[in-house]
């Protein structure tokens, strides 16, 4: 039986919550939370930083920063009004003592929206789950260790995240790589596919351009797939690009918006700056050079950390603000907008990342306009990206047509 931790006072949370889960011991009161007009009006990371005091342990601006949404084309202007927020899903981690995972666990633990968190890896998450438990924050954390409680992690589950597996390592071949973390992600989908079938599945696992097609094979011999509900997390190339568009034009980062379509490593990143918001022209300098960056930008980390790790805290920044907007979607926000690669019919591949709308059932709509209009640039990268990203769709369908699974 995995143990449970259970947060039993909201003395000084930032949040105002309450669970509607039966299956949840502690059931605290809502508390009305005065969320000055951002309760649902932004995408992205909501880590419930608004109390009636309007006070944040991050700091007003950073507070601002995480909940303003670089999707949203419209922000709804919402009464300043006394409103409640309830804690009423279930997210589960596979892979949660990882380097991505600890971080990400943290960060899901703060959304005003969880009501219980589980931790499942197969070490050392026992450990994981008693530190988070300290954190005033009404979300239950449950750890569970191993293959045999891996099917109780999941049941109930609304959303599952999946950050197990390997990080490239120096003298490891992309196959290397591949071979590891395709087994992980197929054994893990088996069982999601046993135990939660209607959950948001969000691949993390890398190469996600391979490991999402194997999610969709194992689950179609599963007879549950839904492709409204399988989501490749693309969200950090979205974040980097953000980021990187505003540090080079000098820009407020909370209004830039660049899609990122394509992929999810190398050059099928294809950041479409000819649509970033607000707008701002690049010379073709410039935008070689963004690009370029944008699409190497893991590199870039693995250099800084001289080999002791890649991406992790970003990694998990993107990965939770992936969640915390499927759970608003599922939640009733109808106006969630996100980059993710998913089962996709806007070009001749089968999978591609683009600009999608969420909706209490997943995929409401896949948003083709942005790839209407694009520069010359653009159009020759989208086309080369072709052949690599369909070259790496095949081989995860491949790895699972030749290993059936289990009925």
């Amino acid at each position: 039986m995995a143990a449970m931790s259970a947060t039993t006072s909201l003395t000084g949370s930032p949040f105002g919550i309450c669970s509607k889960y039966g299956s949840v011991h502690t059931r605290p009161p809502c508390v009305k939370s005065n969320l000055n007009g951002y309760s649902k009006g932004f995408s992205g990371l909501r880590a419930g930083l608004y109390s009636e005091s309007q006070s944040s342990f991050l700091g007003g601006e950073t507070a601002l920063a995480l909940v303003h949404s670089p999707y949203r084309r419209k922000y709804k202007q919402r009464s300043s009004s006394s409103s409640q927020i309830c804690a009423s899903y279930k997210v589960a981690i596979l892979g949660a003592a990882g380097g991505i995972g600890q971080p990400l666990a943290l960060l899901v633990k703060m959304s005003p929206l969880v009501s219980s968190l589980n931790l499942y890896d197969v070490a050392n998450v026992k450990g994981v789950a008693a530190d988070l438990s300290h954190c005033n924050t009404p979300s239950v954390v449950a750890d569970f260790t191993g293959e045999s409680e891996l099917s109780n992690s999941l049941r109930d589950a609304n959303v599952v995240v999946i950050p197990a597996g390997v990080p490239r390592k120096p003298g490891m071949t992309r196959d290397d790589l591949f071979n590891i973390n395709a087994n992980i992600v197929k054994s893990l989908v088996e069982a999601i596919a046993d135990n939660c079938p209607n959950a948001f599945i969000h691949i993390i696992s890398n190469p996600v351009n391979s490991t999402v097609p194997i999610a969709a094979e194992v689950l179609k011999q599963k007879g549950v797939y839904d492709p409204n509900k399988l989501f490749g997390v693309t969200t950090l190339d979205v974040v980097r690009a953000n980021t990187f568009v505003a540090q080079k034009k000098s820009l407020k980062l909370i209004d830039v918006d660049v899609p990122v379509v394509g992929g999810h490593a190398g050059i099928t990143i294809l950041p479409l700056l000819s649509k970033a918001k607000p707008s701002v022209s690049f010379t073709d300098e410039e935008v070689q050079e963004l690009t370029t960056r944008i699409q190497n930008a893991g590199t870039e980390v693995v250099e800084a950390k001289a080999g002791a790790g890649s991406a992790t805290l970003s990694m998990a920044y993107a990965a939770a603000r992936f969640v915390e907007s499927s759970l608003r979607a599922i939640d009733g926000d109808s106006d969630v907008y996100e980059c993710s690669y998913v089962q996709s019919s806007l070009t001749d591949l089968p999978f591609f990342a683009s600009r999608i709308k969420l909706g209490r059932k997943g995929i409401e709509a896949v948003i083709s306009s942005e790839l209407d209009g694009l520069t010359e640039y653009e159009q020759k990268a989208l086309e080369a990206l072709k052949p690599e990203l369909k070259a790496s769709i095949d081989k995860g369908i491949a790895f699972v047509q030749k290993q059936p699974v289990a009925a």
